[in-house]
């Protein structure tokens, strides 16, 4: 049996994450914007997981129907992510741009983040079908 892949960016989490740290001046640089996906996986991509641990990300995507009317141009998708630097205890996020073709890299990424945070819920997680 062959799973389903969703695209990304229409993966619709149940909540919403705020960027930043509510604890922290904007100006303390506890989320930072990239013009690109390479742009940020060149700054985060290959950090230590314990170090940066990556606890929830979204894909943001415009609907056009929101700027055709005005006839502004529709912003490009945006990948959100978010961090808990675990060290010291800091809540932080990063957002970059993103297109439909990085999305086989983001995926790649994001799932090696998944398996990291799955070590930490191991002894509660299902064991794998056999």
């Amino acid at each position: 049996m062959t799973a389903i892949v969703v695209p990304l960016w229409e993966t619709d989490h149940p909540y919403y994450c705020t960027e930043g740290n509510y604890y922290a001046r904007p100006v303390d640089g506890l989320h930072t914007e990239y013009p690109s996906w390479a742009a940020f996986f060149a700054e985060w991509g290959g950090l230590d997981p314990d170090l940066n641990l990556v606890f929830r990300w979204d894909w943001k995507r415009s609907d056009p129907a929101d700027y055709e009317p005005y006839d502004e141009p529709v912003p490009p998708d945006t990948l959100a992510v978010f961090w808990v630097l675990q060290r010291k205890a800091i809540l932080r996020s990063t957002e970059c741009v993103v297109t439909e073709a990085d999305e086989p890299a983001v995926r790649a990424w994001l799932t090696e983040c998944a398996a990291h945070m799955g070590l930490l819920w191991e002894p509660l997680l299902p064991a794998p079908a056999a």
